[in-house]
């Protein structure tokens, strides 16, 4: 295995955005799902998807999350449940079941987001040996930048999270979100947030919650890296 390929993917409609760091060189794909994203060996990987679900939806790594980009708590998706997709089709019939359960339900950017959860979720299941972590992008550029960002959906978040990424050696970036991207369906977010997890993966500079995760049903950690 190469000892220091480093990967990190963000989801968007059509695949994933997969940013490549290998021997201090960056290199942007868009593969169609998890398998092909993660064929190659890597020393880590960061994806930014939940990674470990409960029955109920609750994980303490979502709250922490949350409390640590306060006051934009709703940047942090909560309550993926593997039973919601599991079990339906049908977001508002899996969203009567989870009244009846009295769990919160799913907002529909969530139900979503279902495929893409339980995709990641099957590949972190059967390829346990890999390491394979939960990052969120937004806790990155707090890092990153020592202050909470404006909404990456205007063009002053937008030109921020661009200039935080070029400082720490995204140089290619402006290329990456013009030309490389253009035709591929991902946005020019997807692919800010998609360099932020790959700089996560490469220097894992703290989790939430810190030490050991605690482990799902399945035994999978819950764990957000930043």
């Amino acid at each position: 295995m190469h000892p220091h390929r480093i990967l990190g993917l963000d989801g968007f409609s059509r695949g994933w955005v997969a940013v490549t760091i290998e021997d201090g060189r960056c290199d942007v794909a868009f593969p169609a799902d998890i398998t092909t994203a993660l064929a190659a060996p890597f020393t880590r990987a960061a994806i930014d998807i939940p990674i470990g679900m409960t029955d109920d939806g609750t994980r303490a790594c979502d709250q922490l999350a949350r409390d640590r980009l306060a006051p934009h708590r709703s940047r942090v998706f909560t309550g993926a449940r593997r039973w919601l997709w599991e079990s339906h089709t049908d977001p508002d019939e899996a969203n009567k079941e989870a009244s009846r359960r009295g769990q919160p339900r799913a907002s529909r950017q969530l139900w979503h987001l279902g495929r893409k959860i339980m995709e990641v979720d099957a590949f972190v299941r059967t390829h346990r040996e890999r390491d394979i972590r939960e990052v969120h992008p937004e806790l990155v550029f707090l890092r990153l930048n020592g202050a909470p960002l404006p909404s990456k959906k205007t063009e002053q978040g937008a030109r921020l999270r661009r200039n935080l990424l070029v400082a720490t050696g995204f140089t290619a970036l402006d290329e990456w979100l013009t030309s490389a991207r253009f035709g591929t369906g991902a946005k020019s977010d997807d692919v800010l947030d998609a360099c932020a997890v790959a700089l996560a993966a490469r220097d894992c500079a703290g989790s939430l919650p810190q030490g050991k995760p605690p482990r799902d049903a399945y035994g999978v950690g819950m764990q957000i890296w930043f």
